[in-house]
């Protein structure tokens, strides 16, 4: 297996700690904006909220159904996340760039992401694309802070 081959899953690792951060923030946000909610509910809307970002919908039932009744939702909340969390653009804009140059690797082109990421305000346009091993550095930072047991080997990263 060459260094990018084992360099690509890592780097995922480190995303998806980002993206767990980002659910742990905003399922906090979204109780107190929505307290009259049911906690699977509050879950559902900050999956689909950072499905949504990261343009990984999932399309298994009840999820499809819940993003398809709740889209109105699902955008108002994308709208105001640079502007609620204003703390986490910068994993996020480092962890779309990374998610951006993963999926590129691997043949998937998808350059409305990061469109999309900079239309919210989300994406920090002059923002460095962090090296593999800063970007890695940074999740693992991201994930103590946030008291989430973290197992992301750096490798050749």
């Amino acid at each position: 297996m060459t260094g990018e081959n084992r360099l690509i899953p890592i780097l995922r690792e480190g995303i998806h700690v980002i993206k767990m951060v980002l659910f742990k923030t905003l399922r906090d946000g979204l109780a107190e904006r929505h307290p009259r909610r049911e906690r699977i509910f509050i879950n559902q809307l900050a999956g689909a909220v950072i499905n949504d970002l990261f343009g990984t919908p999932n399309r298994d039932e009840p999820f499809l159904s819940f993003g398809i009744a709740n889209r109105a939702l699902i955008e108002m909340e994308l709208a105001g996340l640079a502007g609620d969390y204003p703390e986490l653009r910068a994993p996020l804009s480092d962890a779309l760039r990374v998610q951006f140059l993963c999926d590129s690797r691997e043949g998937l082109d998808n350059p409305a992401l990061l469109t999309r990421a900079d239309a919210l305000g989300i994406l920090i346009r002059d923002r460095e694309v962090p090296l593999p091993d800063t970007f890695m550095n940074m999740a693992r930072f991201l994930g103590e802070e946030h008291q989430m047991t973290l197992q992301i080997r750096l490798g050749s990263a």
